[in-house]
């Protein structure tokens, strides 16, 4: 059974198309079977939506409308299969043509493959040899990438150790025109760091990317359809461009690149022998000193230089770069917290979500700038990246009103609500906060405060305050009291000696009862 597209897959397709690229072309350059390819579009095409409409849907909705396909019907390739066994031995027999047996299959059975498919499944299952031909290259189509079997040399200046680094060299087979650089690994981070420099040396972006099968390029490789890891799936979809390993065991596949890499030992290894590099930034200086007059010499048949061609054709047919280079995304899984927040574990941090998302699974793609949080395909949430330890980074429209609300209190937010209400109430809940309480604390209070003005007038609030920062009493318990009691109805007089705050009554005897 064949591999399954995924939805990078298919966004790959629509944009090919959209660039004015045939379905036959779109095949080529990204490795899927042909009849694949004219199933989607066909079916994409039917849809009530342009093609435009579709490459702006989301990825879960894009994925509902096409779910992915198989391109292999198991009983018809069944019997095509049972149909070679008995055709193959007659192979060597004087007169024998595949043309003959096709029109005895098409006899023999109900629903034949065309004879181009009927021929390409005979020689792929039985190995057939076919002579080799010189590749026609159009320009602006392909970038061919690899690494130099060869290794430099970067020397440590203060242990003298010496490591050894890989180089990575690209090229553009119309024009040959190519671009080398120097770097540790060949490791995902290394590679992709290469071809973000490669795509900006060159000014653009070809059509598709041909690489080897590198363990930071291809998950699974194949003759026939390689199985492409995600972050260069991810690479090819920032910058508008296809991939296309190269097939395992088929050498003229990369024999451009492969010419680029002896001449690389020629051009710029051999001139720089006996040189030592004590840094990788000053071995790609002198690399590239040299690759400036390696593109720079004159190919003897075509009366110019890879520089000439690329910058008099090649140039100006390739795609234009995006406004950002491509920055790799790592990947995890977070549930979503009750408090409305994911837990990313990488930097022990913590990023908000909106708040209807709360007990649902995530997935987590980080940049080293960025985080984004995605439920069901469909990004939810964007962060700057902060790799403080316990952090909660927070978007406050991600919060329900009422933590919206709570996340804003501060002193400074109670005493201006106060101040809405009436100058007095705004000296109480200065005076309030001015007391050493644990904040959150005297919040509660402040809250108490500002509802009784919803209970009673404000007028009323206003008096109650007064009289309780008159006589510096900051409780929410006795403002509540002295409106309750109608306390706030007495005038308030004061004693010089303030040996009383009780107010006057009928009821009430004086001090001079008490002599």
């Amino acid at each position: 059974m064949a591999n399954k597209l995924d939805i990078m897959d298919l966004r790959q397709i629509i944009n090919l198309h959209l660039d004015g690229n045939s379905n036959r072309k779109i095949a080529e350059l990204l490795g899927i079977n042909r009849n694949t390819v004219n199933n989607y579009l066909s079916s994409m095409k039917a849809s009530d939506l342009t093609l435009k409409d579709l490459q702006a849907l989301s990825n879960s909705d894009l994925s509902e409308l096409f779910s992915p396909k198989t391109t292999i019907d198991n009983e018809r390739f069944k019997a095509l299969m049972a149909f070679f066994k008995t055709m193959h031995p007659k192979r060597n027999h004087p007169g024998f043509t595949l043309l003959y047996h096709y029109h005895l299959y098409q006899t023999q059975t109900n629903n034949p493959y065309s004879y181009t498919q009927f021929t390409q499944h005979y020689q792929r299952s039985y190995n057939i040899p076919k002579g080799s031909m010189k590749l026609q290259h159009e320009p602006g189509r392909e970038l061919y990438v690899d690494y130099a079997g060869k290794k430099l040399e970067v020397v440590d200046p203060k242990s003298g150790e010496i490591t050894q680094v890989e180089v990575f060299v690209a090229t553009l087979p119309f024009s040959q025109y190519t671009y080398v650089e120097a770097c540790y690994s060949q490791k995902r981070e290394d590679f992709i760091a290469c071809l973000n420099n490669a795509l900006a040396y060159f000014g653009g972006v070809p059509q598709a990317i041909v690489s080897d099968n590198l363990k930071s390029a291809v998950t699974r490789s194949s003759k026939y359809e390689a199985v492409i890891n995600k972050t260069f799936k991810d690479f090819a979809l920032h910058y508008s461009c296809a991939i296309n390993p190269t097939r395992s065991y088929s050498p003229q596949d990369k024999s451009l690149v492969e010419s680029a890499v002896r001449l690389t030992y020629q051009r710029i290894y051999y001139p720089m022998r006996q040189m030592t590099f004590f840094s990788l930034s000053d071995l790609n200086t002198e690399i590239q000193k040299h690759l400036k007059s390696y593109n720079n010499v004159l190919f003897k048949l075509r009366e110019s230089s890879r520089s000439e061609l690329f910058q008099s054709i090649e140039q100006t047919l390739l795609k234009p770069l995006p406004g950002q280079i491509y920055q790799i995304k790592e990947y995890a899984q977070a549930k979503v917290q009750k408090m409305g927040y994911v837990y990313m574990s990488a930097d022990k941090t913590y990023y908000s979500v909106p708040y209807r998302y709360i007990s649902c699974q995530t997935q987590l793609h980080y940049t080293p700038t960025h985080v984004e949080v995605y439920h069901k395909n469909e990004r939810i949430a964007c962060h700057k990246r902060i790799k403080k330890r316990g952090t909660y980074i927070t978007n406050e429209s991600h919060l329900a009103s009422t933590h919206r609300a709570y996340n804003q209190w501060s002193p400074e937010y109670f005493i201006s609500q106060g101040r809405k209400i009436g100058y007095n109430v705004e000296l109480f809940l200065t005076g309030l906060f001015e007391q050493g309480d644990y904040p959150e604390i005297n919040y509660k209070r402040a809250v108490g405060i500002i509802q009784l003005s919803k209970t009673y007038s404000i007028e009323r609030v206003n008096k109650a305050c007064l009289r309780a920062v008159q006589h510096d009493i900051y409780s929410y318990q006795r403002i509540k009291n002295i409106l309750k009691n109608n306390m706030d109805q007495y005038d308030l007089e004061i004693d010089e000696d303030k040996s009383s705050h009780i107010p006057g009554h009928e009821n009430i005897r004086g001090k001079e009862n008490y002599q």
